[in-house]
């Protein structure tokens, strides 16, 4: 009797634990679940959203408190959500997360970053009494909607991605760590020159060079305004180089003239000489 009844008591124990584990992983939570995908359901109606990590102490010891809050979300009319930043690394770059948990208010657009006591009582009264209205918002510089804190979302993804490659070719392919620093340096050269050439294939487009071409010379007939002062000098220089062509010839004529006078007044002078006496 006695094994008998001690199975009994077990087997009642084991169903009752695995009824209340049954129970407890059906029950649905109130918490919504926000992704890269659906992230731009915040920007209408009110919420409340929570940024944590699965191995962080205090997000886990909030975790209580956020469901027990979110069970009052119909009551108070908002929207009780939660991000894992280590699956989501984009809305981590998109919000700025540099602490855990951190929590956001936002209400048809715009976010306000909560910074009270975490508790639910607090929360409760946070939405109740409205006293977000008392917390400046986030510059549309700086919403995350806006381009750079789209910007700062796509390179957060990068940097996940690029982990995750080196984690493929350490784990999976067994490449040595400096071999995946290799394939990464490589790849980042190789991006580097095609976008330098396709900025300047796009540069040449928009605003291509002007190549010189020989200009033909400007004939006499067909001369425009800008080159008539240069004509002008043209012609001043001619009349000069004809006129100092002319002096030389007039002091060459006088100085060939003038050993001939010489000599017809030597050869004048005996003659005159000889009719005096």
């Amino acid at each position: 009797m006695a094994p008998s009844r001690s199975r009994e008591v077990s087997l009642t124990i084991l169903v009752v634990l695995l009824w209340g584990a049954t129970w407890t992983h059906g029950r649905r939570s109130d918490v919504r679940i926000i992704t890269d995908e659906n992230w731009r359901e915040l920007l209408e109606g009110e919420w409340m959203i929570e940024f944590y990590a699965p191995w962080c102490p205090a997000c886990q010891n909030l975790q209580p408190e956020w469901e027990s809050f979110a069970e009052w979300g119909e009551d108070l009319e908002v929207n009780v959500a939660k991000v894992d930043v280590t699956e989501q690394p984009g809305l981590s770059g998109r919000f700025i997360i540099t602490a855990l948990p951190t929590i956001y208010h936002c209400k048809d657009g715009e976010f306000r970053r909560y910074q009270g006591p975490r508790t639910k009582k607090d929360f409760i009264n946070f939405i109740s009494e409205k006293e977000w209205k008392s917390i400046e918002p986030l510059s549309s510089w700086f919403g995350p909607g806006s381009i750079l804190m789209s910007s700062m979302s796509a390179l957060f993804q990068l940097s996940m991605w690029i982990r995750t490659c080196h984690n493929y070719f350490i784990e999976d392919l067994g490449l040595p760590v400096w071999g995946s620093y290799t394939v990464f340096a490589l790849a980042t050269l190789l991006s580097g020159l095609l976008l330098g050439l396709c900025m300047i294939f796009v540069a040449d487009c928009l605003c291509p060079s002007k190549r010189r071409r020989p200009q033909p010379y400007p004939s006499k007939k067909l001369l425009p305004e800008s080159s008539q002062p240069l004509k002008k000098v043209e012609e001043e220089q001619e009349t000069d180089e004809d006129g100092v062509s002319d002096e030389e010839a007039e002091s060459k004529g006088t100085n060939k003239d003038f050993p001939q006078n010489a000599i017809r007044q030597r050869s004048v002078g005996p003659s005159l000489a000889t009719d005096k006496s």
